[in-house]
């Protein structure tokens, strides 16, 4: 089986739970799996879950929100490290292209910020994704439809609602999630920021190429490349594989903006090469907690 139908079979079991109110355990299988305890909950867009204000959260739920700024239902996955607090701070993570919210509990995310939190030392945070577009690159197609407007506007209510701090500190992202996390520290207060295998571009007839942006004014207005001076200062971590297609563009990231942490090594643009570095992205990620 593809490994992205074995990401796809595996979240569709977590997802079948949340509308059981069970508890789900999902995860990739490549190269090998990576055992995660998700628990999930479900509650009516926009709302708290059913769970009791006295019983400590699950370390996965997974909900429906109602998006004013994407004009539709997106699925809200957060993560918190096991026997974590209610009150955390928060890193968003932004998914890559083809892929939702539920990417990193396929990767294995829950499991590792439980040992970054609880047996390596790193300061208590979660981590809250949520759907964006599968090839949105987190820019806006039109007026109705705009994933970095939900993350400004719609994120903090919820936030809020679960009990976690509504000014995130931290934004990871992979691949179409890497574009959209920078995209997203140009517009918000001093984020750190962590991007695996991002995917940038180093002209027009590439960018145009993907189909995603409407006009070449738009993407020059959100490419981060053409827009360093926004993000400059900020904390930023890269990291992408010597193999990866878009390794020029995070050269060129790295070479520009003098990231405080830059990693090019072995691997490619896939679910083995995330796997691996994602717990120094999250350490990275730790380490800027307030």
């Amino acid at each position: 089986m593809p490994a992205g139908d074995l990401r796809r079979s595996r979240r569709d079991v977590l997802l079948g739970a949340v509308g059981l109110g069970l508890a789900a355990a999902g995860c990739a299988s490549e190269p090998e799996d990576v055992p995660v305890r998700t628990g999930a909950t479900s509650s009516a867009p926009g709302t708290l879950s059913a769970a009791t204000p006295t019983a400590p959260p699950e370390p996965v739920t997974v909900e429906r929100v109602r998006s004013a700024a994407r004009g539709t239902e997106v699925e809200l996955v957060v993560m918190r490290p096991e026997d974590a607090g209610r009150e955390l701070p928060v890193c968003l993570a932004l998914h890559g292209r083809n892929e939702g919210a539920g990417m990193f509990v396929d990767l294995g995310l829950p499991d590792v910020l439980t040992s970054l939190v609880n047996y390596q030392g790193v300061p208590p945070f979660a981590v809250v994704a949520v759907d964006g577009g599968d090839s949105s690159y987190w820019v806006s197609r039109d007026s109705g439809d705009d994933p970095q407007r939900m993350l400004r506007e719609d994120m903090p209510a919820w936030l809020a609602e679960r009990g976690l701090s509504t000014n995130p500190f931290a934004v990871l992202g992979i691949s179409m999630g890497g574009y959209g996390a920078l995209n997203y520290a140009t517009n918000v207060h001093n984020p750190a920021v962590a991007v695996l295998s991002p995917a940038l571009f180093l002209s027009w007839p590439e960018a145009e190429a993907r189909d995603v942006f409407t006009d070449e004014q738009q993407w020059r207005e959100t490419d981060p490349l053409q827009n360093l001076d926004d993000i400059t200062g900020l904390p930023i971590g890269v990291w992408c594989g010597e193999t990866d297609p878009f390794i020029d563009g995070a050269r060129r990231l790295i070479e520009q903006a003098g990231p405080t942490v830059a990693e090019v090594e072995p691997g490619d643009h896939d679910d083995v090469y995330w796997r691996k570095v994602l717990p120094d992205a999250l350490k990275f990620v730790g380490s800027h907690v307030a």
